[in-house]
């Protein structure tokens, strides 16, 4: 296995100090079990809850552990970030509690709940067209004069850290229990989750696998690990899974998850469908179509799976009471 400092990726020093960090503000979210589950999949399957996590998801880590970094100066400018929503929802909530100023550019069609839990938090929300808009240009013309710092999703190193605590909880907590874990399944789309997971439990137990899970619509990475370069979705892609559609992967969390995941599954629509009923009835949780893929390619077989032990993170909660409505009738 590579040296992680030479391929970018979070010391196991950093991310310990990022727990440390965060600790006064996140929450060490459980990791749960069901027989039913388990019994269902003929293995072992924990559950990494990050859908109680502050704001809804697991990025409120990368969030604050980027954003307590900001010195004085920084903070009385503010920061731009855009987000699809969870970012968004996570920026937004570090911001507020700082009392740093917080600008978000999401995309028009992002989930109402996410818009508005934005908004509530305080942040100015900036709306674009996906397919015709380019977010990071729209930041920097933000940003510019005002000198705010822009604090993008996934391709940073701070947010690669903050979000490397959640594997290190896994193992952590694994370990204290006496379990080897096999296998830990994590959503993918900047890439910015699965690399700081699989820099965090590569390092503290390198024969477990770490595999991303994608929307078989958005499997940029999926395509980019087989071709050995950066791949693109088309612009016409369509999921679901409003949290996990990006054009290309990260450059930094690309360089990391070429050399450290076992590799990257692809769920559909309405695997991911299943797999949100499976968690309200076997669970009780909400878990929202981007943070169920994990859940969704278990229930799924895309592994081999039989007599293992797999950490499924459930990473988000985050979605509009009528699609969740209409996906748990249907």
């Amino acid at each position: 296995m590579p040296q992680f400092k030479e391929i970018g990726a979070p010391s196991l020093d950093d991310i310990r100090a990022a727990a440390q960090r965060i600790a006064p503000h996140a929450i060490v979210t459980p990791l749960l079990e069901s027989a039913s589950i388990n019994a269902l999949t003929g293995a072992r399957v924990l559950f990494k809850a990050e859908v109680l996590q502050k704001a809804g998801s697991f990025k409120f880590r990368g969030a604050c552990n980027r954003l307590l970094q900001l010195n004085e100066e920084q903070r009385k400018a503010g920061v731009v970030a855009f987000s699809s929503g969870n970012h968004a929802l996570a920026i937004s909530t570090v911001a507020r509690q700082l009392g740093i100023a917080a600008t978000i550019i999401m995309p028009q069609d992002a989930p109402r709940t996410k818009i508005d839990g934005a908004r509530n938090n305080g942040a100015t929300v900036r709306l674009y067209d996906r397919k015709t808009d380019d977010r990071e240009a729209i930041g920097r013309e933000i940003a510019g004069p005002t000198g705010a710092v822009i604090v993008p999703p996934y391709d940073d190193l701070f947010i690669m850290t903050g979000q490397a605590t959640v594997g290190l909880e896994i193992i952590d907590a694994a370990q204290a229990a006496g379990i080897h874990v096999d296998a830990v399944l994590a959503a993918c789309s900047g890439g910015g989750l699965v690399a700081g997971v699989a820099s965090a439990v590569r390092a503290l137990s390198p024969s477990t696998a770490v595999y991303a899970v994608e929307p078989i619509e958005f499997n940029e990475l999926q395509r980019s690990l087989a071709s050995g370069q950066p791949e693109k979705n088309p612009p016409e892609a369509q999921s679901i899974c409003d949290a996990l559609q990006v054009a290309t992967p990260g450059k930094l969390t690309f360089a990391v998850n070429r050399e450290l995941l076992a590799g990257s599954l692809t769920v559909t629509d309405d695997e991911v469908r299943h797999a949100m009923r499976v968690a309200f009835s076997q669970l009780k949780l909400v878990v929202e179509p981007g943070g169920a893929v994990g859940l969704a390619a278990v229930l799924a077989n895309k592994l081999d799976l039989q007599g293992k032990t797999i950490v499924v993170m459930l990473s988000g909660g985050n979605v509009d009471a009528d699609l969740y409505a209409a996906t748990l009738q249907a």
